[in-house]
């Protein structure tokens, strides 16, 4: 017992003192505008080199000084949060597998590396989405490591195209070779990959299947992991983007995956699926945000969202096990009195999500839709960008109103308590970044000050967007609940926000069904049918049926003999 306790903390100070050491060498790369990239000769033949290389500069270093942080205190939360589970070891090793395949990620400037980190994201995650043995959890795998393949798929070709220019380090073709065909292609594979990976429509079901992994898996894979890995390869491969039609499909894919999230958020009602649906929605800013051309602000929107996205997760975690497992907001309500500290931190990270002013995700989404104002954008572009950010606030408002206030809902005798165990230790590491950690990170990236010059009511759209989506999701919840929400009314409108434009569906009952009803007929005409009569069955049948006739004719009087000999004389005297 002591061992697994002792693991846990072994690996939380080895990738807590890393991460700090990683975030201070990133601030002095980043002073002194220093790239290194380091070849590690495998082996030769003949004038064959095989050669592992990572490229170390200041944005490989500060985020994955961000993933070791963050995986730091989810690995310390998970001492708790699994403290019943047996297999807790083998647990922890896989999520530290987890955190090394994204670090291979991070570091690589080479594409067979970058397949190295990405397969093993895709296969780790497999793993830990299927953890609790279930028929869910092995669905909700299937369809989360079968979307990955596709991008798996789309990486594979993409290093075999690379084959034209005869290595696979992708930094030393990005610049001179964007107007060639291959590098056109190589761009194309690459952002069909980032789409499978980070969940873009139309591979978007995945996301909200994979929370029937344990809720620090999903802190870790939501925040910095695994639906990061496509936006940060797009962040590397930048300049594939400069091709305007590759720049517009990727801005009205991300624009739409913000849209159908936000929009979806408000109709859902599990807890942890709630939040996985404003981590897509977040995804999709994201997306846009590189479409516009402003990757080191799409980069920063990353890290930001990275810690109050964890931080929300954590808290979700203790919710639920306090509510015996249940997940259904609808039976939540009054919890601020019960777990103080856990609904404050739950609301300090919902603010950091709604960009509440000097929080964390304020300096990173306000100087995203500012910007955006500056943009040669169409009106539905610009609508997406605005009206997502209200629906943003809207689920979170109503999320917020269905876990605190009233009374309880259910479990009425059930105590609540919140102990100061290393599951709120973890998240208060969490809370104070998700403070400052905005302010810090713009300093540091954004050292000298930029000014944006816009008219009033444009100055002041986003606020006012925020302002109102928060009122809507408020008296959605407030005064319509008993009239709109629990009756018939608009049930199809209602079904299709609430299940993300029927994707799910579409990317499981109607890609397996027809197929599963052509092999079900298939193996009923002609495996169990006319291949048996004719195949094995009937052959078998008939050397059954021969065979006993010889053993009755071998079986009867000697009449036989002599009849088949008479015969033969008489054959032998027609021919001769």
């Amino acid at each position: 017992m002591m061992f697994k306790y002792s693991l846990c903390k072994i690996l939380f100070f080895y990738l807590f003192i890393s991460s700090f050491i990683l975030i201070m060498t990133s601030i002095y790369f980043l002073l002194n505008h220093l790239i290194y990239i380091i070849e590690w000769e495998i082996i030769t033949i003949n004038s064959n080199l095989i050669m592992m290389s990572l490229l170390i500069d200041w944005m490989s270093l500060i985020f994955m000084g961000f993933v070791f942080f963050i995986s730091s205190l989810v690995i310390l939360y998970s001492n708790d949060y699994m403290m019943g589970d047996l297999n807790i070891n083998r647990f922890i090793l896989i999520v530290f597998l987890f955190v090394i395949s994204m670090m291979f990620l991070i570091l690589s400037p080479n594409l067979i590396s970058i397949l190295l980190g990405w397969d093993g994201l895709g296969l780790v995650s497999y793993c830990l989405v299927i953890y609790y043995q279930n028929v869910k959890s092995y669905n909700a795998g299937m369809l989360t490591v079968l979307s990955n393949r596709l991008g798996d798929v789309a990486l594979l070709m993409a290093i075999a195209w690379m084959f034209n220019y005869g290595g696979w380090n992708y930094y030393m073709y990005m610049d001179f070779t964007m107007n060639h065909f291959e590098m056109i292609i190589v761009g194309s594979l690459i952002i069909f990959a980032s789409m499978t990976k980070s969940a873009q429509i139309p591979f978007s079901s995945w996301l909200p299947a994979a929370m029937a992994a344990p809720t620090p898996v999903s802190a870790l894979v939501h925040s910095s992991t695994l639906v990061t890995a496509g936006v940060y390869l797009l962040i590397r491969f930048n300049s594939i983007l400069y091709n305007s039609s590759m720049c517009m499909f990727l801005l009205l894919i991300g624009g739409l995956t913000m849209f159908m999230a936000g929009l979806g958020a408000n109709f859902e009602y599990d807890l942890k699926k709630i939040i996985a649906l404003s981590t897509l929605s977040q995804l999709g800013l994201m997306i846009m945000t590189l479409s516009l051309g402003f990757t080191l602000l799409s980069f920063f929107h990353l890290l930001t969202h990275a810690l109050f996205k964890a931080l929300l997760f954590m808290c979700a975690g203790i919710i639920i096990h306090n509510m015996k497992d249940s997940q259904d907001i609808r039976f939540m309500g009054g919890l601020i009195n019960h777990l103080p500290l856990t609904v404050t931190c739950f609301i300090v990270s919902n603010m950091a999500l709604c960009g509440m002013p000097f929080m964390a995700g304020f300096y990173s989404k306000d100087l995203i839709l500012e910007l955006s104002s500056t943009s040669y954008l169409n009106m539905i572009i610009y609508f997406m960008f605005y009206f997502s950010t209200g629906l943003t606030v809207c689920y979170t408002l109503r999320l917020c109103y269905y876990l605190t206030m009233k009374d309880f809902n259910v479990y009425s005798f059930h105590p609540l308590y919140d102990s100061f165990s290393y599951m709120s230790k973890s998240m208060i590491g969490l809370v104070i970044m998700s403070i400052i950690g905005g302010s810090i990170l713009s300093w540091f990236i954004f050292p000298s000050p930029q000014l944006i010059v816009l008219p009033l009511y444009l100055k002041f759209m986003t606020l006012s967007v925020c302002f109102l989506g928060g009122w809507i999701g408020y008296n959605l919840n407030y005064i319509l609940i008993k009239h709109y929400y629990f009756s018939n009314f608009g049930y199809f409108s209602k079904k299709m926000f609430g299940s993300m434009w029927f994707m799910p569906f579409i990317s499981t009952h109607l890609l397996v069904n027809n197929p599963l009803f052509l092999g079900y007929y298939s193996i009923k005409s002609l495996d169990f049918g006319w291949n048996e009569y004719f195949g094995g069955q009937g052959i078998s049948k008939m050397f059954l049926t021969t065979s006993g006739f010889n053993q009755f004719i071998q079986n009867n009087d000697l009449k036989f003999y002599l009849l088949s000999v008479t015969l033969w004389f008489i054959i032998l005297l027609i021919i001769l």
